[in-house]
C-alpha cells in the first residue's frame, strides 16, 4: 500500500476546501510539505507528523508553518499535545489560503464519516477578548460548539497581540471530560498567530473526531527495537531521557525553569542582559539572594515538592508542565520576563507573564522586546512620556529589594503591554520591534537602540534570541528562536560552530516534521530513521529529505549582521568567560581581536559561522 500525506486545503476567503494527497516520501511531515505550500500559496499550515496516534512518546506535537511576519522567512513553530486530537480528523494537515472578509473562527470536524466538516462563522474577537483576551476565546468557542463532537475537541485560539503586532502567538490547553485546563501550550514565536489573525482573518479554531487510524500500537515490538539499541525497554529509556524536565535528582529541581536556574549561577541574564558585564562573583552573589534563596526557592517549595505536575495533553512520563494554580513555569517566559525585567518574585512573574499570555504575546520575544524598553527608561535615553508611561523601572542591583522592587517593575511591564494595543497605542508593533527601535534610534540617536539585543532578518525581521548566554543563540540562521542551532558552553571556531548549527538544525526539523517533541531528543534522533524504516522503508530517503529542507529553507536565508552593541557584547563576553575554562589558542586569538577593534571582529566572527553554515549545507 502506497502512503499518502493528506492536506485539507482551506481558502479562507470562500470557504471552499479540497483534499490534496502528497506522496511519503517525497514529503514526510508539516515541515518540508509545508515549505512546499508556503511557496505556492503564502499559506498557513497546521499539521501532525506520521507518527501522530502512535505508541512513542511525544510523538502529538502541532507543527504550524509559513512565512513569519516577525522573522520574515520561512518559520516552524510547534505546541505539545494537540496533535493528539487534530489525529481524530484523519489527516496529516491543514493548509489556509485566502483572507476571511471579516474576522471569522473555523470549526472542523470528523465524525463517523469520510467527510470532513468545516464551517466559517464571523465573530466580533474584540467583544470576546474583552474578559481575558486568549482563554476567553478558548472559553467561547468551547462553549458555542462542543456539542457538535462526540470526544472532547481541541481549541486553538490568538488574542490581541496577533490583531495589533507582529508577535502574536497560537493558545491551546488541554480538554477533558469536557472541562478546559489551565495547562496552556504555544506556538509562539515566530508570529504566527499574527499571520493567521492578519493574513487569513481567523482568530480560532476548534477541530476534533472520530476518525481512527491504524496507527503503529505494537509495544512488543517497538521494545524489541529500543532493547536492540538501549538494552532498555522503550518507556525505561524514554524515563531517563526526559529526567531534566520530570525531576533531576542530581539539583533536588525539575522542569526547564527549576533545571536552568539551578544551573545558571555565573550566567544567568538580568537587566536587559547588564549582567554579562558583572563579574563571576557579582552573579553568584545576586543569584544566590535573588534567584537560589526566593525566584527558585519559591518554584521548588510551590510546584516541585509538591509535584504540581501535568503532560501538554498526551500520556507522557515526561510531565513537564509545572504550574502553580493557574500558571505554569517554564524558563523562558519566566527569564525574559523575569530576571531581564529586573523581577525576581514569583508573584510578579506570574502577573506579567499572565497579562502577556492572556493578549496572545509571544512571550520570549515580548519579554526582551520590554527588557529594552525598561532599560532605555532607566537611562533616560527614552521617557515615560514617549511610551505612555509615569514610572521608572527599579533597577539598582546593588540596592535591590527582591519583592517590592520585583512587583514594580511587574506592573511597569503591564502597563507597557497595554500601551501596544489599541487603534491609539502609543508603541506601535505592527511592524516590528526592530523597525520601531530603527525609528526611535533615528528620532533620538543610535544610543537608544544600541541596548536592543536582537537577531535581524531581512528588511525588518527580528527575533530575541532564547535565553541561553552562547554564541550559537546569535548565529546567522535561517530560522531563529527555535534551537536550529547550538547553544551549549563549548567553544568553537565560528566557521565550526556553523557547521554544527548546521546540523542541529537537521536534526530538529527531522523531530519537527515527524511532529516528536524535542524533549524525547536523546533517544528520537538515534531511533527515529530506524522507526521510519521499520515502518515504511524509507530511511535513506527520510534522512536525504532532512538535509534538502534545510538546504531549501537555507536558500531564503537572509540573516544582518548584528545591529545593536549590545547584541555583539553578548557574544564578545560569552567569549570571555568561556576563556575562563578554556586555554584555546583560537579563542584567545578572537578575544585579542575584540579588544582591538569590537565592531570588526564581531563582523569577522558573525560571517565565519554564516560561511560555515552555507558551506555545511551545500554539501550532499
Amino acid at each position: 500500500m502506497k502512503h499518502t500525506l493528506k492536506v485539507l486545503i482551506i481558502d479562507a476567503a470562500t470557504g471552499f476546501y479540497r483534499i490534496q494527497r502528497y506522496p511519503l516520501g517525497a514529503f514526510f511531515g508539516p515541515v518540508d510539505l509545508g515549505l512546499h505550500l508556503s511557496g505556492k500559496y503564502n499559506s498557513l499550515n497546521i499539521g501532525v507528523g506520521i507518527l501522530a496516534g502512535s505508541i512513542f512518546p511525544g510523538s502529538n506535537r502541532l507543527v504550524f508553518t509559513g512565512f513569519s511576519p516577525a522573522w520574515g522567512g520561512f518559520y516552524i513553530s510547534s505546541m505539545g499535545g494537540a496533535g493528539l486530537v487534530f489525529d481524530d480528523l484523519g489527516i496529516n494537515m491543514i493548509s489556509i489560503i485566502g483572507k476571511s472578509p471579516n474576522p471569522a473562527v473555523m470549526v472542523l470536524n470528523r465524525n463517523h464519516g469520510e467527510e470532513i466538516e468545516l464551517d466559517l462563522e464571523p465573530v466580533n474577537p474584540e467583544l470576546i477578548w474583552q474578559e481575558d483576551g486568549v482563554y476567553s476565546m478558548m472559553r467561547y468557542m468551547h462553549e458555542k460548539y462542543r456539542g457538535r463532537y462526540e470526544n472532547d475537541p481541541r481549541v486553538l485560539a490568538v488574542g490581541p497581540a496577533a490583531k495589533y503586532t507582529d508577535i502574536g502567538g497560537v493558545v491551546s490547553v488541554p480538554i477533558k471530560d469536557g472541562k478546559l485546563s489551565h495547562i496552556d501550550t504555544w506556538a509562539g514565536r515566530g508570529g504566527l498567530g499574527s499571520k493567521l489573525f492578519q493574513q487569513h482573518g481567523i482568530c480560532s479554531i476548534i477541530y476534533g473526531g472520530t476518525h481512527i487510524d491504524e496507527d503503529f500500537r505494537d509495544r512488543k515490538v517497538a521494545d524489541e527495537w529500543f532493547q536492540a539499541r538501549y538494552e532498555q525497554k522503550m518507556i525505561a529509556k524514554d524515563i531517563e531521557a526526559t529526567k531534566k524536565y520530570r525531576f533531576d535528582p542530581d539539583v533536588d529541581t525539575g522542569g526547564t525553569f527549576g533545571v536552568n536556574f539551578n544551573n545558571n549561577t555565573e550566567k544567568f541574564l538580568a537587566f536587559n542582559y547588564r549582567s554579562m558585564f558583572w563579574s563571576n562573583q557579582q552573579r553568584r552573589a545576586f543569584h544566590q539572594t535573588h534567584i537560589k534563596n526566593h525566584y527558585l526557592k519559591q518554584f521548588n517549595t510551590e510546584t516541585i515538592i509538591p509535584k504540581k505536575q501535568l503532560t501538554c495533553g498526551e500520556p507522557c512520563v515526561a510531565v513537564c508542565k509545572k504550574y502553580e494554580g493557574i500558571y505554569k513555569k517554564d524558563y523562558e517566559p519566566y527569564q525574559t520576563m523575569g530576571p531581564l525585567c529586573g523581577i525576581f518574585d514569583q508573584r510578579a512573574a506570574e502577573m506579567l507573564c499572565h497579562k502577556a499570555d492572556s493578549l496572545g504575546f509571544d512571550a520570549i520575544s515580548v519579554g526582551g522586546f520590554l527588557a529594552w524598553l525598561m532599560d532605555c527608561l532607566d537611562t533616560g535615553s527614552i521617557s515615560g512620556h514617549e511610551l505612555g508611561v509615569s514610572d521608572k523601572p527599579h533597577w539598582d542591583a546593588a540596592n535591590f529589594d527582591t519583592v517590592a522592587d520585583s512587583l514594580h517593575n511587574a506592573k511597569l511591564g503591564c502597563a507597557l503591554l497595554d500601551n501596544m494595543l489599541g487603534n491609539e497605542r502609543v508603541i506601535n508593533l505592527n511592524e516590528g520591534g526592530r523597525k520601531y527601535a530603527r525609528r526611535l534610534s533615528r528620532a533620538k540617536g543610535e544610543a537608544v537602540m544600541d541596548s536592543f539585543v536582537y537577531n535581524s532578518f531581512g528588511r525588518r525581521g527580528w527575533m530575541v534570541p532564547n535565553q541561553y548566554w552562547s554564541p550559537g543563540v546569535m548565529s546567522p540562521m535561517p530560522a531563529m528562536g527555535r534551537y536550529y542551532m547550538y547553544y551549549g558552553d563549548q567553544y568553537f571556531k565560528p566557521r565550526y560552530l556553523g557547521k554544527v548549527n548546521a546540523d542541529r538544525m537537521k536534526s530538529e526539523i527531522m523531530l519537527d516534521n515527524l511532529g516528536v517533541c524535542r524533549f524525547h531528543r536523546a533517544w528520537a534522533e538515534e531511533m527515529l530513521p530506524e522507526i521510519i524504516e521499520e515502518l515504511f522503508g524509507l530511511r535513506k530517503e527520510l534522512e536525504l529529505s532532512n538535509h534538502i529542507t534545510a538546504r531549501r529553507i537555507n536558500c531564503r536565508n537572509a540573516s544582518v549582521f548584528w545591529e545593536s552593541e549590545r547584541s555583539m557584547d553578548f557574544v564578545h563576553q560569552a567569549l570571555l568567560k568561556m576563556s575562563a575554562t578554556s586555554d584555546d589558542a583560537d579563542l584567545a586569538d578572537w578575544l585579542c581581536r575584540f579588544a582591538e577593534d569590537k565592531r570588526a571582529a564581531a563582523f569577522d566572527f558573525w560571517y565565519e559561522i554564516r560561511k560555515g553554515i552555507d558551506e555545511s549545507l551545500q554539501e550532499l
